[in-house]
């Protein structure tokens, strides 16, 4: 797994096509030529961008399922829906399909977010939002998600 490091910002254009910025196509130089694959986001109204080795992970994880349980079929369904496969073409840039564009509401301004080993595409606007922690207080959430994690010999965390 390839960690990838940053935010950052770019435009749309009328096509509909992003200009990755420099310092994230560097991090991703290994993924570009084997594409990616461009979903909805789970719990968000923005866009990942899964490498495509990635991806193949996550299609593992979830071709264990067991697809006669009703509910682990219907999963499958709403996380695949959307899915595109897409490349980054020789200028550097990543043509996002006019229904993803539309889930994400993405107008003119853009942010690329790292998300450890994937990148959240998101409107600006809304991503300023998601991160303005109206809706969530940020202490809380780390201590109750990361705080009973101890991954040192010595018991420290």
């Amino acid at each position: 797994m390839n960690t990838i490091v940053g935010t950052y910002e770019c435009k749309v254009d009328a096509k509909g096509r992003l200009l990755l910025p420099s310092p994230l196509k560097k991090q991703m130089a290994t993924s570009l030529q084997n594409g990616f694959v461009l979903k909805r986001s789970v719990f968000q109204s923005c866009l990942e961008l899964y490498p495509i080795e990635e991806w193949n992970l996550m299609m593992e994880k979830i071709n264990k399922l067991n697809r006669f349980v009703k509910k682990n079929n219907d999963f499958i369904r709403r996380f695949t829906a959307g899915v595109k496969v897409v490349e980054i073409d020789a200028l550097g840039r990543l043509l996002v399909p006019k229904d993803l564009v539309n889930f994400a509401s993405i107008s003119k301004d853009v942010v690329f977010s790292s998300a450890v080993n994937i990148v959240e595409i998101w409107d600006k606007d809304s991503y300023e939002k998601s991160i303005s922690g109206e809706d969530v207080d940020f202490a809380d959430l780390a201590e109750e998600v990361m705080g009973n994690i101890n991954n040192s010999d010595n018991g420290i965390s």
